[in-house]
Order: structure tokens, then C-alpha cells, then sequence
């Protein structure tokens, strides 16, 4: 059985960023739009997240532009007491699911086919089939194909593991937690990334013994502190202060390991063991609490990757062997949510493709926003990824350099584009809009921090190019 139809875009994929870029697409112009997805409902991953799961931003400023997520509600226990609310997993998944039957679907614009795969596109026909009913659809894409699958998002309960595990041996992804711990005397969580920590910080505030847990961790990890990425003007002066500094350090930095540091030192960056020099970095946010509980947790296995699970014990990739309790619970957290080490970029705008990337990092659905506005309202492609250029995401602190770059240059570009300003100015997907926004005159002490920040703004992105071209001759 084959349906045809006829639409404006067509776009793959229902996560965060196929819904923040209709949203805008919708606000922004009069196009039909087909939706895809091979989930049951919108929501992309967080379908397939565990249930303990939590933004690591604060709610305000994740989702699509025209609504809000959350109540700006400000958290008064718990690790993360002090800031701004984090949606759950169920949250974003609802909160999805609404904009789709609220939103999108009573415009009459948008028609959405879940539990499809895509297949195709070519020659401005794009195929899929619902893998329910084998019902095959045909779609004549006056426009463009919008693919937010690029990166190729994974996570835990749909990722293949990399290492064997032998017969006999529990090793469960996150989601399966909850159901099997008490099992359990003992548990190794592999993987060193946010899913990790988030793991090692449910069992200790589920009861576990810190002495019951190891955490075979390749490498250590830079995190963004939360405090200074609010992305509100309740928390300028953190802010401010904050960023003011941070391109103080960049712009006298001699190198980069020195430079992060001078990071850590005015509290944009954290690292959970303070003699280990973290060669990661994926922008992941994290609160001193959060900190301070995984900081419990000693038994580290620090020798590389795992190979193989065995009986009672790790096998790693250089060879060596990690004797382990009985009765332990593995749990998997390798999944990466992109490939960080192999994040290939790409024109945005090409003629019928839109390949959404970041635009400001680390903000995926500003970012997807942004290229629907750009598409909207831009006369061509060429003026389109003039606007709109995409940045590389870091796998580790050098990494960085380039990523931090491509931020300042484009809020520098945003700055002189007055369409685009205006627009940026309006969008609550800005967080770091939304802390100076309000800024009057008469807010001295506001203005004077600002004054010093923009000083230091022209000098770090002069030393920040000097850095970039002496690792990327070193390499």
C-alpha cells in the first residue's frame, strides 16, 4: 500500500530539535510541514531515557520558543537546591507530546507519522513506512528535507555495547536500575560521561554504601558548574562575573591545560577529583552537590576501557585484569549522545536539505530555532549560512578552544545582523541573553561588570586563535 501527499518541509525526527525548529517554522512562515519519527510519540531520546533522568539545564530554556517549559521555579532542597528547576525525563516527554497536540497538529500545517522509519530522499521525494503497518508513504518535498538525525543521538537502552559480557553476569543499562538493584551487594558502573554520574548519584541517594560501588572510568571529565549558567538575570552577577573572568583567562592563556585552571579557579568549571587533570569535555552542567556526593564514591578503575565482563572480574583493553566483587550489578553508561570524536560539520543550507547544528553551543534547541528563523526569513542559502554557522562540539579541553571561538564569533555576528538581533532578543530559548537583557542605565554596578566584560572580549578571541593555530600545528 503507497500514499503520496505533497508538502513544504519534511522533517526527520521529533526530538528536541525537529520540535524546535517547526515551532519557529511555523511562527516564522505559512509552510506545511510532514513530521517523521520512529518513536511511538514526540520527544526523540527522552522516549528511551531512564527514569531517573533529569535535564542538566535548567527547564526555562530547553524546548521550543513558543512555550514554556516548567514554572521558573526555584529548587529549595535537594543537590540541586538554590537553582532553577530541571524537568524530568516524564516531564520533557509530556511536555513534548503537548506542544505536538496543542500546537502543531491544531495549526493545520503540520501532519506527523510516528513509528516510521525514513528511508530516502532524492530528486525531492522522500519515502518512509510505518513499521507497524509495512504502509508505505511518498512525499513530494516542494522545499527542503529538515534531517535532525546527523549526529545520530544514542543512549543507553539503544546503543550496542563495545565489550563482551560472559554468561552469568548482570550488566543492565540505566533504565533497568531501578528494577534490579536491591539485588544486588555490589555495583561498577562503566563509562565516565553524564549518564555515569547521574548512575553513581542515584545509588548513593537510593541508599547504596559508597563502598559498595566502583566506577571503572576511563578518563575524567570537565563540567560546566550550574551555578554560572542559569540563564537568568536572578543570577547575573554569578553570570557576569563569571564570563568577565573567564575571558580574562583566555585571552592571557599560554596553553590550554593552564587555562582551564584559570577556568576552575573562577568557578566556570568543575571536576569531581581535584588531583586528576580531566582530558574530557562535552559540556556537561553539574552542581556542587551533585559534586560532592560522587566525590563518596573511591573505588575508581582508572586503566583504560573495558574489554570484557567475566566472572568476578574486568578484563580492560591493555590487557590487564580487575578482580571484582561477586553478586555485582554492572551497569552500562558508555552510550555517547553524540560522536564527539568524529562530529563532522556541514553547510546548514543546501538546496533541499537543512542539516540543523550548533549554532550556540552547548543549546540544541536555540540553535534548531535559529535555522528555521534563518530559513524563513533569509533570500538564499549563501545569505543563510553566512548568518547561521555551524561549531564543532569538543571531546576534550582543546577541543574547546574552537568550540568557545565559534560561540564569540557567532554572538558577535548575531550582534551586527539586526534582523537576526531582534529576533534573538525575543527567543527565551537565549539563556545567555536572558541574563543581560533587563540591564538599564541606571544599574551601575550591572553596567560596570558588562564594561569589563566587553573589554576583555576582542583580546581573548586574539589569543584564542593563537592557541587553536599552535595545537592544530603541535597536531
Amino acid at each position: 500500500m503507497l500514499e503520496k501527499m505533497e508538502t513544504d518541509y519534511l522533517v526527520v525526527g521529533t526530538g528536541a530539535v525537529g520540535m524546535a525548529f517547526v515551532d519557529t517554522l511555523l511562527d516564522e512562515s505559512n509552510a506545511t510541514i510532514v513530521m517523521v519519527d520512529n518513536h511511538h510519540q514526540p520527544g526523540g531520546h527522552w522516549n528511551d531515557a531512564y527514569s531517573f533522568v533529569r535535564l542538566h539545564q535548567p527547564s526555562h530554556f530547553y524546548g521550543v520558543a513558543s512555550t514554556p517549559l516548567g514554572s521558573m521555579r526555584i529548587d529549595e532542597t535537594g543537590i540541586n537546591k538554590g537553582y532553577f528547576e530541571l524537568a524530568t525525563g516524564n516531564e520533557v516527554q509530556s511536555y513534548f507530546e503537548k506542544v505536538m497536540r496543542e500546537r502543531f497538529l491544531p495549526s493545520g500545517r503540520v501532519r506527523y507519522f510516528p513509528m516510521c522509519e525514513w528511508q530516502s530522499s532524492e530528486a525531492g521525494i522522500t519515502r518512509f513506512t510505518n513499521s507497524l503497518s509495512d504502509k508505505k508513504y511518498e512525499v513530494s518535498v516542494s522545499q527542503k528535507v529538515v534531517d535532525t538525525t546527523y549526529f545520530n543521538t544514542t543512549v543507553p537502552s539503544r546503543h550496542k555495547r563495545a565489550y563482551d559480557v560472559a554468561d552469568g553476569v548482570a550488566c543492565v543499562t540505566p533504565n533497568q536500575l531501578p528494577l534490579t538493584a536491591e539485588k544486588f551487594d555490589s555495583y561498577c558502573i562503566v563509562g565516565a560521561g553524564k549518564t555515569a554520574m547521574d548512575v553513581g548519584i542515584w545509588l548513593l541517594g537510593s541508599g547504596a554504601q559508597s563502598d559498595s560501588i566502583s566506577w571503572a572510568c576511563p578518563r575524567h571529565s570537565w563540567l560546566l558548574n550550574r551555578e554560572v549558567v542559569q540563564g537568568h538575570e536572578k543570577f547575573f552577577f554569578e553570570s557576569m562575573n563569571c564570563i568577565t573572568e573567564q575571558l580574562a583567562a583566555i585571552a592571557h592563556a599560554k596553553d590550554v591545560d593552564q587555562l582551564f585552571e584559570d577556568l576552575e579557579a573562577c568557578g566556570f568549571l568543575l571536576r569531581i577529583h581535584r588531583d586528576r587533570t580531566p582530558s574530557m569535555f562535552h559540556y556537561a552542567v553539574i552542581s556542587k552537590g551533585e559534586i560532592e556526593q560522587l566525590r563518596k564514591i573511591s573505588k575508581l578503575i582508572e586503566n583504560g576501557r573495558v574489554s570484557a565482563i567475566e566472572q568476578e572480574q574486568l578484563l580492560m583493553q591493555d590487557g590487564s585484569r580487575v578482580p571484582m566483587p561477586a553478586n555485582t550489578l554492572y551497569i552500562d553508561c558508555t552510550a555517547s549522545a553524540v560522536n564527539f570524536t568524529d562530529s563532522k560539520l556541514k553547510p546548514i543550507f543546501e538546496p533541499g536539505l537543512i542539516t540543523p547544528q550548533a549554532t550556540q553551543v552547548p543549546n540544541p534547541c536555540f540553535s534548531a530555532a535559529m535555522a528555521a528563523f534563518v530559513e524563513a526569513n533569509y533570500p538564499n542559502d549563501e545569505a543563510r549560512n553566512k548568518a547561521c554557522r555551524p561549531i564543532p562540539l569538543p571531546d576534550n579541553p582543546t577541543g574547546w578552544l574552537t568550540s568557545q571561538l565559534g560561540n564569540m564569533m557567532n554572538q558577535g555576528a548575531f550582534n551586527r545582523d539586526p534582523i537576526l538581533k531582534k529576533w534573538v532578543a525575543s527567543c527565551r530559548l537565549d539563556a545567555f541573553g536572558r541574563v543581560s537583557r533587563g540591564v538599564k542605565p541606571y544599574h551601575l554596578k550591572k553596567i560596570a561588570v558588562l564594561t569589563r566584560l566587553r573589554k576583555n572580549i576582542k583580546p581573548a578571541v586574539v589569543n584564542l586563535k593563537q592557541l587553536i593555530d599552535k595545537y592544530n600545528t603541535a597536531a
